[in-house]
């Protein structure tokens, strides 16, 4: 028997890819958000996140129109939610977390040396509507040093699930994918 489910909690059944963060910088100030709401828009390099004006760096991102978007392994999961748990307004977020900033080539804001990879990229568009802001990658980078490769998704709810099992299918999908 099926049984209705909570309008207010479905977004939690298709939370999309995996947490992330975003570093902005503004002259000698940066600074870095969680982000858990992403979204794949094509096999070009674009693809969106969604944030407001609540989000401290959201004013620099807008007034600047480039940031990096950092991919996390999970054994930075606590150092995401407590980037995510405070604010920029008020605390130096790579010093507090002890995040290593370096320089990105493309753009002013930082890239973040403990995360698996790191996207430069610039807005293409905002959605205001929905708070979608599109970005278009122009630069990605790849710590292949790191140990931990798992990335991790927020439910929601509170809680987080990390990427497992890995299943290759490429071969059966290849008529659908870009070219490695």
């Amino acid at each position: 028997m099926l049984k209705e489910y909570p309008l207010n909690r479905v977004f939690t059944l298709i939370e999309p890819g995996p947490a992330l963060l975003v570093t902005t910088a503004e002259g000698r100030k940066k600074n870095v958000m969680t982000i858990t709401w992403s979204l794949a828009m094509s096999f070009s390099p674009t693809f969106g996140i969604v944030t407001g004006s609540w989000n401290h760096s959201f004013d620099t991102l807008m007034k600047t129109r480039q940031c990096v978007v950092a991919v996390p392994g999970v054994d930075l999961i606590g150092k995401v939610i407590g980037i995510g748990t405070c604010s920029g307004t008020d605390t130096d977020k790579f010093k507090k977390f002890s995040l290593t900033a370096r320089k990105a080539k493309e753009v002013e804001a930082p890239l973040i040396e403990e995360c698996l990879y790191n996207m430069e990229c610039e807005v293409a568009d905002y959605v205001e509507d929905h708070g979608i802001i599109v970005l278009s990658c122009l630069r990605a980078w790849e710590n292949p040093d790191r140990a931990e490769r798992r990335t991790f998704h927020a439910v929601g709810d509170g809680t987080f699930v990390a990427d497992g099992e890995k299943f290759d299918l490429r071969k059966e999908m290849a008529s659908k994918l870009p070219p490695l």
